[in-house]
């Protein structure tokens, strides 16, 4: 990775180091569990931080923004006139198409439709029951006549990653090395997940660092020029961050309600956001020229995004103004934090009268959806260890008390490069532990990975007796890991 963005003070750029500081604040006083965030004005860095133990070089996934990848890769072959928006897609799928008749509406589905999310489908055509996820999209019931009404389907997006691919010989992320990555100093190493065929997983799978992600939006925000290079056509990337449908299908939503673009949501006042699960983000203000990028994982917090699009508006895109006077104690207040960001603990108290009576003790669980037999505590100091038994064996879950220490999940059987073809290595995670009562130790582990996930594991104790409750919050995994258990000493 080339870091050719210029850093400079925030108050250069028209807006203040401590309301940078106060937005932090209100991240971490609400829990939302932010990896990194960049603050960009007049293509300047005015603020970057990343919370431990991720880094500036931390190739981190993208989830659904990678579906804006996927876009630029479609204007970038059509801006080379070898494909047209408007060509059908069955043109590019023979091998994949019903011997017998076409789904209705099929045959009509253009590049375009899939762009603004008008497939005939209600929802993603593909699942982990299947190899072949483009088969899928041309044997499935269609539901609508395509171009018609949006229907949020990362399977359309799949589709279109298939595209560049069979059109150009190669990954769709290295058909976009030379002719755009290459200028803006993207990182060598970013890669995609793939489906189980061995295509992209375009609509989810880009791996790719903060810096990477803000690179590439200052594309989008600049019109398609990077440093005064044209390199995606104006027009398309005018077409791309407007609003060509609309998407207010199920009611008001204020934050996502003003249309939808080229795999890009339109937000108010000619704004504009790429958007992943777990709060990944860019956000392009082109009137004001300012950019927001964030990384993290929020999955299971509803009001993830609500919060930082509010809060990064009042503290900082209300505000912004011409350049400010220099502020040397706040922006040293401001670096000092930032260079000290780590995920936020649970809150509780790190020890517990009964530490003693459970310290080690194991204890039997009647039959529960987690299919765990027997687990046990181990607390020594600081740190602890959840000892359990499930069908693929003896697992161990390291935590620490008050802080996070990190350690491999105990399960080898999740996907890594490849959708349903198993890693056969645990997972990276960072986990800590907190007493939230006197007698309930909660866990929490977040997995750190290619594949982003968090598991919150509740033990209460009673008497001889426990109770278990598991929830997690992930795609594709953690799955043995939900529902409700009891047991007691053996």
């Amino acid at each position: 990775m080339v870091n050719n963005l210029k850093t400079v003070t925030p108050e250069e750029l028209g807006f203040s180091s401590k309301c940078v500081e106060n937005f932090i604040d209100t991240m971490e006083k609400h829990k939302i569990c932010l990896h990194s965030f960049m603050m960009l004005r007049y293509n300047k860095v005015g603020a970057e931080g990343y919370w431990k133990p991720f880094d500036e070089n931390t190739l981190h996934r993208m989830y659904s923004v990678s579906k804006t990848f996927v876009s630029a890769a479609i204007g970038m072959l059509a801006d080379e006139g070898k494909i047209s928006l408007n060509d059908k897609i069955v043109k590019y799928f023979p091998d994949k198409l019903p011997n017998g008749e076409l789904q209705p509406y099929i045959a009509d589905t253009t590049i375009r439709d899939l762009l603004v999310m008008a497939t005939p489908y209600s929802n993603v055509t593909y699942g982990l029951e299947f190899n072949d996820w483009a088969w899928t999209f041309f044997n499935t019931p269609t539901t609508h006549p395509s171009g018609t009404i949006f229907s949020y389907d990362t399977s359309g997006t799949y589709i279109l990653d298939v595209i560049v691919e069979r059109v150009t010989g190669m990954p769709f992320l290295q058909y976009m090395r030379k002719g755009l990555f290459d200028h803006i100093g993207f990182s060598k190493d970013t890669w995609c997940i793939k489906a189980p065929e061995g295509y992209s997983w375009g609509g989810s799978g880009v791996m790719a660092t903060t810096r990477d992600l803000a690179k590439f939006a200052l594309v989008f925000l600049n019109g398609g020029k990077f440093n005064g290079k044209q390199l995606i056509s104006e027009d398309y990337i005018k077409a791309a961050t407007t609003k060509q449908i609309d998407n207010n299908t199920e009611g008001m939503n204020y934050l996502w309600s003003y249309g939808y673009g080229y795999q890009i949501w339109i937000l108010d006042d000619g704004a504009f956001a790429f958007r992943g699960m777990g709060s990944q983000l860019a956000i392009c203000y082109p009137k004001k020229d300012f950019l927001f990028v964030c990384t993290g994982d929020t999955q299971g917090n509803t009001q993830a995004e609500r919060m930082i699009f509010e809060t990064l508006w009042h503290e900082i895109i209300e505000k912004l103004s011409d350049e400010l006077p220099a502020d040397t104690k706040a922006y040293n207040s401001l670096i000092e934090r930032c260079s000290t960001l780590s995920l936020i603990p649970i809150q509780g108290e790190d020890k517990s009268k009964i530490l003693e009576s459970i310290n080690g003790v194991t204890y039997t669980l009647k039959d529960n959806p987690m299919q765990i037999s027997k687990l046990s505590v181990n607390i020594n100091g600081d740190e602890g260890v959840l000892n359990y038994t499930n069908p693929r064996g003896d697992k161990k879950l390291h935590f620490g008390i008050k802080k996070y220490v990190e350690c491999g999940f105990p399960e080898t059987h999740y996907f890594g490069d490849t959708i349903n073809k198993p890693l056969n290595r645990m997972y990276r995670a960072t986990s800590c532990a907190a007493w939230t009562e006197a007698q309930k130790l909660v866990i929490r582990s977040f997995i750190i990975d290619d594949h982003l996930g968090n598991l919150t594991i509740t033990l209460s104790f009673k008497g001889n007796q426990i109770g278990v409750y598991m929830h997690k919050t992930a795609e594709f995994f953690l799955n043995e890991y939900e529902g409700f258990a009891g047991g007691y000493i053996e």
